[in-house]
């Protein structure tokens, strides 16, 4: 992994605290100049809509600040609610860190 890179591995829910937390945590990371992130959602056990909406605020501040945004390891559920939503064609989706250290 690259110096300009990190990952971000969230617990438990994405909700309304939750995605607080972690546009919070992205939003130090751009702050401090790291280029691109990847949100791991393997221990991730379920996502709400209000989670959602923090992931989607998520990339357009990444995005503003000219940065990269990954997602990877979605469960069937939270896969569920980004094809339905038709997010799934709005981010970069990875199986999982491996896929995402070949794109570095």
């Amino acid at each position: 992994m690259s110096e300009s890179s990190r990952v971000l591995a969230p617990t438990g829910l994405i909700d309304n605290a939750g995605g607080t937390q972690l546009r919070r945590e992205v939003s130090e990371l751009i702050d401090t100049g790291i280029e691109t992130i990847l949100i791991d959602f393997a221990n991730i056990t379920f996502m709400d809509s209000s989670g959602l909406g923090a992931i989607v605020a998520i990339l357009q501040r990444v995005r503003t600040k000219g940065a990269n945004l990954y997602l990877c390891s979605l469960n069937d559920q939270v896969k569920m609610i980004m094809e339905l939503t038709k997010m799934d064609k709005v981010f970069d989706i990875l199986p999982d860190r491996a896929a995402f250290d070949l794109t570095l």
